[in-house]
């Protein structure tokens, strides 16, 4: 092979390898880092199925309106998302609160902060806390109650391992004891057939069911804070997300800055006609 032909020869192996090498994928140096959230360039948020007035107005919570769904867009609006990319899923109670994978970043459907359920999720810091109220109907034996005295000797009951239950038996006090049910909806029941003389519930709730869902409703009163009767809400993310800490500073700043409490006053002033019983 003459000088000339070798020399040829080699450019040409040279451009072959050149040219596998363009061809040949890169070496894995480490992808890009997953997304900390459920979609990227979203924020998906969870609530129930249904969600409920005062938190959500006609279970519609896309439309910002309601104490949780206006809290959930300030949120969102903290965290640097427009409205237009906040996505809603629906999920029950107890499946938020379950331990395991989520399809949502967080999940607000007043979910009162406990260690129990820390150990299957993370909270953020509160973003609201409530009183607990006790309701009856008109006609009841508890309709003329103005005192905790007044209500030992009647029949109560709550949804069984809630803080209203724990009201009842450490607040109240009752003489025939707390009356457990399974849900909220048990324990209206009881109340609307006789079957007890009140329930307890927290406030939201009670000027739900008093407002929508029983007749001659009444709010007897409410519990003062400082007997330990106050439920925490604070929004659910997964066990050990990446976002607590980001959720947490968004819902601290609102609570700093006031929003919260205007958020509040616009979803929840009632609370303040209720007398706080002793």
């Amino acid at each position: 092979m003459s000088t000339i032909t070798r020399g040829l020869a080699a450019l040409g192996t040279a451009a072959l390898v050149v040219g596998l090498a363009a061809c040949t994928p890169a070496a894995d140096t480490g992808s890009e880092p997953a997304s900390d959230y459920v979609t990227e360039g979203k924020l998906t948020i969870g609530t129930g199925e249904p969600a409920y007035y005062p938190w959500v107005l006609d279970d519609a919570p896309e439309s910002g309106e309601g104490f949780e769904a206006a809290v959930a867009y300030a949120v969102a609006e903290e965290l640097g998302f427009a409205a237009e990319d906040v996505v809603w899923v629906r999920t029950t109670f107890d499946e938020a609160i379950a331990p395991g994978p989520k399809d949502f970043d967080f999940n607000l459907q007043q979910f009162s902060i406990t260690e129990e359920r820390k150990a299957n999720v993370d909270f953020s810091s509160p973003y609201y806390e409530t009183t607990q109220a006790i309701i009856t109907v008109e006609g009841s034996a508890a309709a003329t109650a103005t005192t905790i005295e007044d209500l030992k000797g009647l029949l109560i009951g709550a949804a069984t391992g809630t803080t209203s239950f724990a009201t009842i038996e450490s607040v109240i006090a009752p003489t025939a004891g707390a009356q457990a049910f399974n849900t909220n909806d048990d324990a209206k029941l009881a109340l609307e057939s006789g079957q007890v003389d009140a329930i307890v519930v927290d406030l939201p709730t009670a000027f739900y069911l008093t407002g929508v869902e029983l007749t001659g409703g009444i709010i007897i009163g409410q519990f003062p804070l400082e007997d330990g009767t106050g439920d925490q809400f604070g929004l659910v993310l997964p066990k050990d997300s990446p976002l607590t800490a980001s959720v947490t500073k968004a819902v601290d700043t609102l609570r700093d800055n006031g929003t919260l409490a205007d958020i509040e006053a616009e979803w929840l002033s009632n609370a303040v006609a209720v007398p706080v019983l002793q």
